[in-house]
């Protein structure tokens, strides 16, 4: 009974390694293209980009406040 047990138990581990050699099976593995991040491109900025971009504003908010303030009315 002692030999019988020692035989199944050593039948059992080599299963069980057998088994767990091929648990991804004999398939073809799967090789995806590698993955290229393409940054945009910055545009071009316009042509009241410079200084102009923030003192037009600021001018025009300027005169309306100036004629907001005037007492000609």
């Amino acid at each position: 009974m002692r030999l019988t047990k020692t035989l199944a138990a050593a039948a059992l581990v080599g299963t069980m390694t057998a088994s767990s050699a091929l648990a991804g099976g004999l398939a073809v593995e799967i090789v995806e293209p590698p993955v290229v991040v393409v940054e945009p491109e910055a545009e071009p900025r316009g042509s009241l980009a410079g200084p102009l971009g923030f003192l037009l504003p600021l001018a025009a908010v300027a005169g309306l406040v100036a004629l907001a303030a005037s007492d000609d009315s």
